[in-house]
């Protein structure tokens, strides 16, 4: 029959009048008619009646689908909106009965507030006792980390020694600035803090001590145990940092512990100071009461001395983090000949260059190629350090914020920031040019920082026992990602001038951006290689019987994310996401390997029931786990599947098909013939008209929505499998 058109409503005539239906009718007959006369001008054309015929049922049956989804789509909405406005009608009505409540109880309680004020008292003495617990363990071990500190510094292991000392004093100094906010005019309690910890001061003064000594012997130090020199360097830097943060806690609390701030740098220096002056002092042999020749023969000696000092600190203390300002620069400044002092003796601005500029462009160029070679092996150095760390059994350190992460972002920018402080002396240009360098150099270490991720995940998957804290350096090295985007930025604004991007800039966002997200990638795969086994039972008969595959994966991957709890934005949404997305796809592949065939309507309900309920399981995880906007719509996907087998009227299964494809629109042929399989009651006739029609009327979908079956493979009959299947066939016939 030909295709009659849809009954829509016509526009009004000149005259206002609508078109009758009676008038729509006869249109509709005469363009049939004319449809069917074009179709039959040749006799050669009669034969393909029948041909005609069908296509144009199959069209007429497109047309009636589409209506009937139509027409039901729009029930289902009126039906939605009018449940709705009755449930937010009954809420409305729940609210101004609770307001009325709350109105009456708020009169009731105010004379109650008033007697509260123990229970404020209580709240008190209870924040008070709580801060006693907090530090218990660490107020009983005072004795014992005391003893074992000293014991450290008398063996002169001075790193650990200084690590004993701040737990110490960070102890005793908690518990002052607790009593000191609760009762500052409480001075029994804080004399009795500090009697318990006054041994403290003492080994902080043993300490600076030995620090001091070494610092005297720095010539000969740094010759023997270099070492020891870089130890004493970075426990001054750690105690400036400290001193800086109490000073700045007293400017809001007036509160500072005892013995800050220490000033131990500017002790340094002084130190430093009075041992060269010793030094240049102890060469004076002779006076002049004893030899005329006296002048001459202490500046040949100092000139030595002087001369070997400057060799050995050019050739070794700078290695050791020890800045060595250039002569051409110094030699002008308020430390040198600008000294206020010598002003009135000569100015400076009337003396040559001590050297030519084209000297100076040497030793600059030279000094590049040294820190180039140096900034290399420093950085291999670092990142060998690092990966020891990764076989550790204990877990890594976590910064203020709970995320864990490791030393080597910022032992790298240490070093980074302390060539750029001497570079930023010299000249503006070789500033930039020196953190250009510093960038480049940046670009090639991440390139081996990501090979060295993905070999420490390739020797894990050997044996996943190994090492015991795989998954949390894991999370280390993708917090280190976000660390380093960090820093250098911070070093770009604070020794860069222009805001122009540098050429390494987008090499070093797109490595930390893979190095990231291929350890998400990693720690994902952890997961999933657990849930293998359970991933596994899904949509098999022993899954339909009452299996707990779903519980235990909900349960494992919300233990594994409570580790991953602890990486930082933006990557830990990402992984979430990608979470979510994974277990979806893994149960929709599940459907499609066909592990079984639904054998009657109960049992389809029964499944179709089973996967709507762990539907929501992920759903209700997921949502926990903060996944993002797309949770309903992937885990919609598992529930629509089920729709399609719980339907009892295979009449109808054209139309769910169809609303399973307009919500899913990168679904294709391949999946509807598996779902239809594993429903196990359509016929050939009826999967092949299904098939057809959504050929015909195929939907698009924008890159804009995330798809969701675009990467499920449906395994397909190979020819071997076919030849084997018709051979056992035969054989059963022949039997």
């Amino acid at each position: 029959m030909p295709e009659c058109k849809s009954f829509a409503m016509k526009p009004l005539d000149t005259s206002g009048t609508l078109y009758t239906m009676e008038e729509t009718s006869r249109e509709a007959v005469a363009t049939a008619v004319q449809r069917v006369a074009g179709m039959l001008q040749r006799s050669d054309q009669l034969d393909k009646v029948e041909q005609y015929r069908r296509r144009e049922a199959r069209k007429k049956a497109s047309v009636e689908a589409r209506l009937k989804a139509a027409i039901q789509s729009q029930l289902d909405g009126v039906r939605t909106g009018l449940t709705q406005l009755h449930s937010a009608l009954l809420d409305v009505k729940d609210i101004q009965s609770s307001l009325a409540d709350v109105s009456k109880d708020w009169r009731q309680s105010i004379n109650t507030i008033e007697n509260l004020k123990d229970v404020k008292d209580a709240v008190v003495q209870h924040s008070q006792l709580a801060a006693a617990v907090e530090n218990l363990k660490n107020i009983f071990s005072v004795p014992e980390i005391v003893a074992e500190t000293r014991q450290l510094i008398e063996q002169a292991e001075l790193l650990q020694a200084h690590r004993k000392l701040m737990e110490l004093e960070c102890s005793r100094d908690d518990l002052m600035y607790e009593q000191y906010r609760m009762d500052s005019k409480n001075t029994s309690d804080m004399n009795l803090i500090s009697i318990y910890f006054e041994d403290v001061q003492g080994l902080s003064d043993e300490l600076a001590k030995q620090l001091w000594m070494v610092l005297q012997r720095s010539m000969v130090t740094v010759r023997r145990d270099p070492t020891m020199l870089v130890s004493v360097v970075r426990i001054i830097e750690r105690e400036e940092k400290i001193d800086r943060r109490m000073v700045d806690r007293k400017k809001q609390t007036a509160f500072i512990p005892p013995g800050r701030p220490k000033r131990w740098k500017d002790k340094m220096f002084e130190v430093l100071e009075g041992t060269v002056s010793t030094r240049i002092e102890g060469t004076q042999a002779v006076t002049r009461e004893t030899d005329k020749m006296w002048l001459v023969r202490l500046l040949e000696i100092t000139r030595k001395y002087v001369l070997d000092d400057l060799i050995v600190v050019k050739n070794l203390m700078v290695q050791y983090g020890t800045d060595l300002h250039m002569c051409p620069y110094v030699c002008f400044s308020v430390e040198m000949m600008g000294h206020p002092e010598l002003c009135s003796e000569c100015d400076i601005h009337q003396l040559e260059p001590l050297l030519p500029k084209d000297v100076v462009d040497d030793l600059l160029s030279k000094y590049v190629k040294t820190f180039t070679s140096n900034i290399t092996g420093w950085l291999r150095k670092a990142l060998e350090t690092d990966k020891k760390d990764w076989q550790k059994e204990t877990e890594p350190e976590a910064d203020q914020d709970g995320y864990y992460q490791t030393t080597l972002p910022a032992i790298v920018f240490q070093m980074f920031e302390q060539n750029l402080q001497v570079a930023a002396q010299i000249d503006g240009d070789f500033k930039e040019q020196v953190l250009k360098l510093c960038l480049k150099q940046m670009t090639s270490f991440l390139v081996r920082y990501r090979e060295e991720a993905v070999a420490y995940k390739e020797e894990h998957l050997k044996n996943r026992q190994l090492p015991q804290c795989y998954v949390q350096y894991m999370i280390a090295i993708i917090n280190n990602c976000q660390t380093f985007k960090e820093s250098i930025n911070s070093l770009k604004r604070k020794y860069s001038q222009s805001s122009e991007p540098t050429d390494s800039d987008a090499a070093i966002e797109r490595t930390l951006n893979e190095v990231a997200k291929e350890g998400c990638q990693f720690l994902l795969d952890e997961v999933f290689l657990d849930l293998e086994s359970h991933l596994n039972e899904l949509l098999t008969r022993k899954w339909l019987t009452g299996s707990h595959a779903v519980d235990t994966i909900c349960v494992t991957v919300e233990d594994y994310f409570n580790d991953f709890n602890k990486i930082k934005k933006p990557f830990n949404q990402e992984m979430t996401s990608e979470a979510l997305r994974r277990v979806v796809v893994e149960y929709i592949k599940a459907v499609m390997l066909k592990r079984m065939t639904f054998k009657n309507a109960d049992e389809r309900k029964e499944g179709a029931e089973r996967m709507i309920k762990e539907a929501d399981q992920f759903k209700f995880l997921f949502k926990k786990l903060a996944a993002g906007e797309d949770t309903d719509r992937l885990c919609g996907a598992i529930a629509a599947i089920a729709e399609v087998f719980k339907l009892t009227d295979p009449t109808l299964l054209f139309l769910e098909v169809t609303t399973l494809v307009s919500k899913y629109p990168d679904i294709r042929e391949e999946h509807i013939q598996a779902l239809l399989s594993v429903r196990g009651d359509a016929s050939r006739e009826m999967r092949q008209m299904i098939i057809g029609t959504l050929s015909e009327n195929k939907l698009s979908y924008t890159s804009a929505t995330q798809p969701v079956f675009k990467d499920i493979a449906v395994p397909t009959i190979t020819m071997t499998t076919m030849t084997t299947m018709t051979s056992m066939a035969t054989a059963k016939l022949l039997k």
